[in-house]
């Protein structure tokens, strides 16, 4: 273990570092939110093709999961987090650039491609390094400090587009994927020795895929993980029209969204730290998920009964942000016990799994529920539901024994 690691301070500036590489991905979509109708005016492009921004990003931000733990689980990980670094930061840079909504999609997808590495490979940097109740407070630490910046990102955003137009948001993106790439590089430590890295072979790497991808128990955590936050990214995705048209707020003001929603986030990141080590990580979703549940009935019915209003409409979006932060730790570490071994690997499957479930919220269930603020709560509900439904599926899959030896169905 990193001597810094010893200290409450050293544990706290590496979440912090860890936070920042996992929450440049979330905070790359939220800072620009604010600008759609700028960059639409500016490019002379259709909603769809704005839209395709986002959607290309998010395709590419999940396909790229597969490929991230795998690769720091052969080379390392501190070589793939700086390498993805510097290529988000020149994409940045390119996209502030560009002249065309073709050439802002197609810079987009290399965000996407590159930006994941850091929320992969430093959850398994957690693991490697610590036992599962520290790495659990860990964890907690990490979404803590990951709440902060998707709470900025919209304020920031919407000021520079305001002040300096659209083109700002992405020049403050590229300063930010450098600044990262000079800390990384100075602080960030090696947690993989050579020893215990895979060799990497196409055969031996699509085995692992096969070996990680099949085991039913893992596809039921990370659908139950993909579920849960993404019954809350629908309004994320949703904001230019849920905040613009049916709150009637503009660039400037989508704080009335983030801020209270993140700090349900914040809240129920503390609370899956305290419970590290005296509650069961069941006994922790099983608390958060009825979070998420009262919440999102609680949203369901003031939508289907009431026109949306302040501050009522985002209040159940932050509660449910509470439940859904304090089951991520828990969740994410399950996910990653299932397989010591490969631990990278197991990472970027579940990123791939939340993120395709990501891709088909922003490209295809945010555009047809944004419009009506009872369709939203009404998605909320379903994904909500679909989380619970997968993570009971995998109680009863660990908890039923084998016929032949006793021991639970992988």
């Amino acid at each position: 273990m990193p001597h810094r690691m010893t200290s409450r301070r050293g544990r706290a500036g590496f979440a912090a570092l860890l936070a920042s590489l996992a929450t440049l991905g979330p905070f790359s979509i939220d800072a620009y939110l604010p600008a759609f109708d700028g960059i639409r005016a500016s490019l002379g492009a259709s909603q769809l093709e704005i839209q395709q921004t986002l959607s290309g990003y998010l395709f590419a931000f999940g396909v790229m999961f597969l490929f991230h733990g795998a690769l720091s689980d052969s080379f390392g990980r501190r070589p793939v987090i700086l390498t993805a670094l510097l290529v988000y930061a020149i994409a940045s840079f390119c996209a502030a650039l560009t002249g065309s909504v073709q050439g802002l999609v197609l810079w987009r997808v290399v965000q996407g491609l590159s930006v994941g590495a850091g929320m992969v490979v430093g959850r398994a940097m957690i693991r490697d390094l610590l036992g599962p109740e520290d790495a659990q407070r860990l964890m907690s630490l990490v979404t803590l400090f990951f709440g902060l910046a998707p709470a900025v990102a919209p304020v920031i955003g919407g000021w520079l587009f305001a002040v300096l137009g659209w083109r700002s948001v992405f020049w403050f993106l590229t300063a930010v994927g450098f600044v990262l790439f000079a800390v990384s590089w100075k602080l960030l430590p090696e947690t993989h020795p050579p020893t215990a890295r895979q060799p990497f072979h196409v055969v031996a790497l699509l085995k692992g895929y096969e070996e990680v991808g099949v085991n039913r128990r893992f596809l039921m955590l990370s659908l139950a993980a993909g579920f849960n936050f993404n019954a809350f990214f629908l309004y994320i995705v949703s904001a230019p029209v849920f905040l613009g048209t049916h709150l009637g707020l503009g660039p400037r003001q989508y704080a009335w969204l983030f801020i209270p929603c993140i700090a349900g986030i914040m809240a129920g990141a503390q609370l899956s730290g305290r419970a590290a080590g005296r509650l069961a990580p069941r006994d922790t979703v099983r608390i958060a998920y009825a979070f998420m549940a009262a919440a999102a009935l609680a949203n369901l019915a003031y939508a289907m009964s009431a026109s949306p209003s302040l501050p009522w409409a985002v209040m159940p979006i932050m509660v449910y942000g509470v439940g859904f932060a304090m089951a991520m730790p828990s969740i994410t570490l399950t996910t990653l016990e299932l397989f010591p071994t490969r631990r990278g690997m197991a990472a970027s499957l579940q990123g791939f799994v939340s993120g395709m479930v990501n891709t088909l919220t922003a490209g295809v269930v945010s555009p047809a529920l944004s419009g009506d603020t009872r369709a939203l709560a009404l998605g909320m509900a379903a994904m909500m539901a679909a989380g619970a439904l997968c993570w009971i599926a995998y109680l009863r899959m660990s908890e039923r024994p084998s016929a032949s030896s006793g021991h639970a169905v992988p």
